[in-house]
């Protein structure tokens, strides 16, 4: 237990956002003097910055640093307060204040760092709710735990057999996607009864496979009677009977009351869109190779079939890259004395996270053995705070510090475009990525590069004299193009955020988009002639908290998205017909900012995940809210 504990509270005034007023407790048995106080928040300080009874020495990005005033000293049992007013926003949930504290003793001599307790943040003189239900109950017409629903289904609810077996003389590849579809089972829910077994026992029931036919890719058919009959043209489809099949099992196991294994029918499936993706941030808060692993599992459990891992960002570098072990030497490190600091939550001890070259290598195999591409994301030209930490010279040197900050307040953060420099940074880079991936596309980012980028840098200055480009975005479509044709050398084809149209954009032949800030940015780039995944912030960004109360974990900047917003929202919306074909499919974000527990992961990824899941495989008109609220309670945890 710590010695000592800060408490923050929030008051709306003045405006327009607010105070934040932090207060320590000393709870040791010796007074408390010569010390620093930080404290990571994403609500945070803004310059000029506005306290009231400290000194606000440092502030990068949420890592805020305070000198208490001179010659204070706090007695066992007693505190300190001060206040913060001028705000980057005002604080709408629990989880917008503190997140972590530390306590650094004789910081010019020795500096000893002592963990810190940190409290809620609570709004003052505001009456504080409980969240309510986010689903309704769920009912079901038809008995049978299917996830994503399929397009077409007509089924007679029968006796549940012990397990399901493949039918006599199976092939050597039918018996390996037996095994594959129950070592998945067994994975996703390791205290359930087996339901898919290789060997005929009394009350198993035999499954039939057919390869071959004219079904669309990832499609499938089930025809159930006494044996069943699985028919597809791919490896895909086979998984995918399987796996629906596995579901509908296990269901009928674990929850009989509800729901019912079929004694005869048909079922006929093929996914609503070709893209059915995740994205996961593992900058922010790192989860490790085996976490990766898990979560893939997951997303083949929905019949996913895009992983967009997103690898770096400005708070860490988890690739590791040959040409550069730096990268994750030092840009994969955040502490009170690491070359990055703490950042989300950390505390005293330094937290580093990478994936090597082989760790990668293995989690690609493991996506593709569940028909999941990975799609591997570096952010560029922003969010590279931990890439310039430790390759200094891909920035201009001589550009005063602090010229622009991030929207998430880093200061100078992005590749300088107009330095030879960084091409031959991202050559190599490049290079190793395309031997580690074979997906068709590397997303390469693109998002949230400040106005004001790069505006007093020489060489850029130079650069945009003589290409004749006005401004950041023209100077980041400069840049942008040439990334494009880096990754066409190498046979791969640009993905990026939204923004990577900014400026005049690049070709839009062949590359891929995804529009995050608002639906309506979709239907425009597809206008554009960009292909599209729509993955709007408003809806699939499963960060965003679930609901309006203060009491409601997450991010806000999105509004409130409900778990029966993430399911019933329709991303062709306002598509026009003749775009729809730009239209590539949708896909989750999962941003972890806010994720510094594996219960904040749970609590917010799940239903919703589950329910994008659905929107990218099933028909709009086959969708069901309380059919899908009944099943989803099912869903296996990360």
């Amino acid at each position: 237990m710590s010695s000592y504990r800060l408490e923050n509270t929030w008051s709306p005034e003045p405006a327009p956002f607010g105070t934040l007023k932090v207060t320590l407790w000393n709870l040791s048995e010796t007074p408390l003097s010569d010390f620093r106080l930080a404290y990571t928040s994403l609500t945070r300080a803004m310059k000029p910055f506005t306290v009231s009874g400290a000194e606000l020495e440092l502030r990068d990005a949420n890592y805020h640093r305070y000198a208490p005033p001179a010659d204070l000293v706090v007695a066992p049992g007693e505190s300190w307060s001060f206040e913060v007013t001028n705000l980057n926003r005002d604080p709408r949930h629990i989880t917008d204040g503190a997140k972590s504290a530390i306590l650094t003793l004789d910081p010019a001599g020795a500096k000893t760092h002592v963990e810190v307790e940190v409290s809620d943040l609570y709004p003052e003189g505001r009456e504080l709710v409980e969240p309510g239900p986010l689903l309704p109950e769920g009912k079901l017409t038809e008995p049978y735990a299917i996830l994503p629903w399929p397009a077409a289904l007509e089924l007679e609810a029968g006796e549940t057999p012990l397990a399901l077996c493949p039918a006599p003389g199976a092939s050597r590849e039918a018996l390996a996607a037996f095994s594959q579809v129950e070592a998945l089972h067994r994975r996703l829910y390791p205290e359930a009864r087996t339901v898919l077994s290789m060997v005929p026992m009394p009350g198993t029931r035999a499954v039939a496979i057919e390869m071959g036919g004219d079904f669309a890719e990832g499609a499938y058919a089930l025809e159930i009677a006494e044996v069943i009959t699985l028919k597809a043209a791919d490896d895909d489809g086979i998984r995918h009977g399987l796996i629906v099949l596995a579901q509908m099992l296990h269901g009928a196991t674990v929850d009989a009351a509800s729901f019912r294994f079929p004694a005869s029918g048909t079922i006929t499936d093929a996914p609503r869109y070709g893209w059915r993706g995740s994205h996961l941030d593992v900058s922010r808060q790192f989860w490790d190779a085996a976490d990766v692993t898990r979560f893939l599992d997951i997303l083949a459990w929905h019949r996913m079939n895009i992983f967009h891992w997103h690898l770096t960002d400005d708070e860490g570098w988890r690739m590791e890259v040959k040409a550069y072990p730096q990268l994750t030497e030092a840009g994969a490190t955040r502490g009170p004395d690491a070359l990055l600091t703490p950042q989300l939550g950390n505390g005293v001890d330094e937290v580093h996270g990478h994936y090597t070259q082989d760790q990668i290598r293995d989690v690609v195999a493991h996506a593709g053995a569940l028909g999941i591409t990975v799609v591997p994301e570096v952010d560029i030209p922003g969010h590279c705070t931990a890439a310039l930490a430790v390759i200094p010279e891909l920035a201009d040197p001589q550009e005063a510090p602090e010229s622009y900050h991030s929207v998430q307040g880093f200061a100078n953060n992005a590749l300088n475009p107009a330095r030879e420099e960084t091409y031959d940074f991202l050559a190599k880079l490049f290079d190793e990525m395309v031997e580690l991936f074979p997906a068709k596309y590397l997303h390469i980012g693109g998002d949230e590069v400040a106005d004001g980028s790069w505006l007093n840098s020489h060489y850029a200055r130079l650069l945009m004299e003589k290409e004749g480009l006005s401004g950041t975005f023209e100077l980041q479509s400069y840049f942008m193009r040439r990334v494009a044709g880096m990754l066409a050398e190498r046979g791969r084809v640009l993905a990026g955020w939204n923004e990577v149209a900014h400026g005049g954009g690049v070709d839009p032949e062949g590359t891929l988009l995804m529009a995050w800030e608002k639906p309506e940015v979709g239907i425009e780039l597809a206008k554009e002639g960009y292909d599209v995944v729509m993955t709007p912030g408003q809806a699939y960004y499963l960060d965003m908290a679930q609901a309006e109360e203060w009491l409601e974990p997450g991010a806000a900047w999105a509004g409130t998205s409900t778990p029966v917003h993430s399911y019933t929202y329709e991303a062709e919306g306002e598509f026009p017909e003749e775009l729809r074909p730009r239209l590539k499919g949708i896909q989750a974000c999962i941003w972890c900012e806010h994720f510094t527990s594996r219960a904040y992961f749970n609590r917010l990824v799940f239903p919703r995940l589950c329910g994008v899941a659905e929107a990218a495989w099933t028909p709009k008109e086959r969708k069901d809210l309380h059919r899908y609220a009944a099943i989803v309670k099912l869903h296996p945890a990360f």
